[in-house]
C-alpha cells in the first residue's frame, strides 16, 4: 500500500519485472489506494541531438570504466566515443543505459512520452550525468520545457 521507486536509470533488466511484482501485489491501504511508481532515467538534452550524444558519451564512459573495474569521477565528453568501442562494451552499454533519453528537446519529448507509456510510471526521478556544470543545467532546462509542453497538451 506504498509507493514504490526504481532505479532504472541503472538497473533496467529488471524493470519490467519488478513494476510486475509490485503492481500484483499491491493492496490498497490508508496511505494509497492504487500503486504509484517512480522511476528513474537517464536524459542527456541539448538543443541538437548531436550536442546530447557527445554529452551523453561522459555517462556511457563511466560505464563502460565502472563495468571493466575501472571506476573514477565521470570523465569529459568524447566526439563519436561508441564508434570505435568493442561489441562487449556496446552490448553492455545497450543493456545498462537502456532506459536513458538523449536529444533535442524533441527526440526528449518523444522518448520520455514513450518511456511512460511503456512502463505507466506515474513519476520520474530525472539523472543528467553530465561532466559540464552548465550543459547539465542547460539540459535541466530544456526538460523543464519539455515538460510543461507535455503537461499543457495533456
Amino acid at each position: 500500500g506504498l509507493p514504490y521507486a526504481f532505479a532504472s536509470h541503472f538497473a533496467p533488466a529488471e524493470l519490467d519485472h519488478a513494476l510486475e511484482v509490485y503492481r500484483t501485489r499491491f493492496q490498497p491501504s490508508a496511505q494509497l489506494d492504487k500503486p504509484y511508481v517512480m522511476l528513474g532515467l537517464n536524459v542527456s538534452a541539448a538543443p541538437t541531438d548531436a550536442e546530447a550524444k557527445l554529452l551523453f558519451s561522459s555517462l556511457q564512459q563511466a560505464f563502460v570504466n565502472l563495468r571493466s573495474g575501472r571506476p573514477g569521477q565521470l570523465p569529459p565528453p568524447v566526439e563519436n566515443y561508441d564508434r570505435d568501442l568493442d561489441p562487449m562494451a556496446k552490448t553492455m552499454l545497450a543493456q545498462a543505459l537502456s532506459c536513458a533519453v538523449v536529444g533535442s528537446p524533441e527526440t526528449v519529448r518523444q522518448g520520455i512520452d514513450a518511456f511512460v507509456r511503456r512502463t505507466g510510471a506515474d513519476e520520474l526521478m530525472v539523472t543528467a550525468q553530465i561532466f559540464d556544470h552548465a550543459a547539465r543545467v542547460r539540459s535541466y532546462e530544456i526538460l523543464a520545457h519539455v515538460h510543461k509542453s507535455m503537461s499543457k497538451a495533456a
